[in-house]
Order: C-alpha cells, then structure tokens, then sequence
C-alpha cells in the first residue's frame, strides 16, 4: 500500500472511532461517575501510548526529555486529560449526546479568539462570517432544541460544553507553543502525570466500580476517543502529501456521530440539530480556507 494511501486509511480509522465514541461517553456514564470514566479511560490510552512507543521504537526519545520538559508536563498533564475530560464528561452527563458533542466541536472558533486576544494575532475580517455560521449553530443547538424527551435542557451543560472548547484550543495552543518534543512522546508523558493524580484522586474521593459493563465501555473510550485515533490521526499527518485532504476528513466525524447517537443511544434527532450542526461545520470550513490557517481537529 502506498505511504499515502496508508495516510487516508488510518485519518479513516481515527475518524469512524471520533464518530462512535459520544454514544460510548453515554453508555459508560450511565455506569460510571465522570472521575471513574476518565480513570478507566486515561490508564487504557496510557496503555496504548506505551504500546505505541514500543512499536515505533521511540523509548530514546523519552529518555532524552530534559528536566524542563518533564516538569512542563507535570502541568500539561493536569489541562489533559484531567480538566479536560473530567468537564467533557459532566457535560455528556447533563446533556443530550446530539447536543453536548457539536458544541464541543466548536473549539477552532474559539481558538481564533484566543489566538487574537493572547498570542496578538488578528482575525481576518472574512473569518468573522465563519465565526458567526458556527456561534449561530451554537446558538440554535443550544436554544432551538426546547426540550427532548419532555426534559429541559441543562445551562450547566451548555456552559460545560462550552468551556470543553476553550479547554482544547488552550491546549491546542500549548501543544503547538512547545512542539519540541515527538507528538507520541508528549501524549506519553502528559498522560503519565495525568493518569498519576487521577489514581491519586481515586484514593482521596473513593470510586466503586463494579460494573463490567461500565469498565468495558471506559475501556473503550479510552482507546477509541484518545489512544488509538491519537496515534492514527498523529501517523496520517505525518505521512500524507495532502494534510488538508486528512484535516477536512475529521468533519465526517460529527455527522456520522448523529447517526451513531439515534442508531445505539436511541435519541430522536431534531432538525435543529442536524441544521445547527451543518451550520457549526460550514463555519469551521469556511474559515479553514481562508489564509493563514493552521487548525487541524
């Protein structure tokens, strides 16, 4: 198979495990508290990464990490997956999957922001007709939806799955800031110290997990939203020619990710959603094809 070829199947590979996994994030948490999915889940993608630097006899590399990059991951480590992840969960907790999972999809526009406000770089004004298409589809997954199922649609978890988009441009940032180290060395690594004050954590709060079912579906969370699509995702941008080709792939993700929801978790998709979604994507789309764009999902 050629190198290029081999790019497209793992983005594919990376992109139908992005799309199964907020059906997952449901299952598991309605066995697990958010800490106990992501202390199952974070050990799991440790596993994978430790696997993944035995496979590509990368082991020199952890051992040439200096004492200033080990202790910046100390603190990376906390962001993600800790932070991250633990306030990702609570808002898959208290929301709809069809509404928590295009909401955080939202974090390219937020980057833009940040990247303006933090790193002095303009936004381009034809940017600002993306930002408003993903802000408006934003606001009418988030309003338009009334209630599903006869329940009210939690604020909490709105304003928690807004913030899962300013927690990843943040680490977005970071990660691009200090890109000195390989990217499946530094997953290693961040994981490592996450991984580290979660199993901390358990013995301070307690967990109680007894549910094969609930450990299972941790498990796989674990690698298939972090490890394996990481590792693959991180393989195919190395590899391909045609890293814009691999970067567009990931927008199949969330729509696939709507059928998933209805299929397994049997949520009645609104229109609204399917029409607030469309509108989230052409946003990041647009302002993807603009100059001077370095996102990639």
């Amino acid at each position: 198979m050629k190198q290029e070829n081999k790019a497209i199947v793992c983005a594919g590979v990376a992109v139908l495990s992005w799309s199964t996994v907020a059906s997952a994030f449901k299952i598991a948490l309605s066995h697990l508290t958010s800490f106990e999915l992501l202390l199952v889940a974070s050990c799991t993608a440790l596993l994978i990464f430790t696997f993944t630097l035995f496979l590509q006899k990368k082991w020199n590399l952890v051992r040439a990490l200096s004492v200033k990059q080990w202790r910046r991951f100390v603190w990376m480590g906390l962001l993600n997956p800790v932070l991250y992840y633990l306030v990702l969960f609570k808002a898959y907790d208290l929301l709809p999957a069809q509404i928590a999972q295009p909401i955080n999809y939202t974090w390219p526009i937020v980057l833009l922001v940040l990247l303006s406000l933090f790193a002095g770089q303009p936004i381009p004004k034809k940017k600002y007709i993306g930002m408003f298409l993903s802000l408006a589809g934003v606001a009418l997954i988030s309003f338009g939806s009334g209630s599903l199922g006869g329940e009210s649609i939690s604020v909490t978890g709105i304003l928690l799955a807004v913030l899962t988009a300013f927690l990843w441009a943040s680490y977005w940032i970071v990660t691009n800031r200090y890109n000195d180290v390989d990217g499946t060395v530094a997953l290693f690594a961040g994981f490592l110290f996450g991984t580290f004050y979660l199993v901390i954590g358990a013995f301070v709060v307690g967990t109680s997990i007894h549910s094969p079912l609930g450990l299972l579906s941790g498990m796989y969370v674990g690698a298939f939203e972090i490890g394996i699509p990481f590792a693959c995702f991180g393989y195919a941008i190395r590899k391909t020619s045609n890293p814009a080709l691999i970067n567009q792939m990931c927008y199949l993700s969330p729509f696939l990710s709507l059928f998933l929801i209805h299929a397994v978790l049997g949520e009645q998709i609104v229109f609204s959603t399917y029409i607030g979604l469309l509108l989230i994507v052409s946003g990041i789309v647009f302002n993807a094809r603009q100059k001077q764009t370095t996102v990639s999902c």
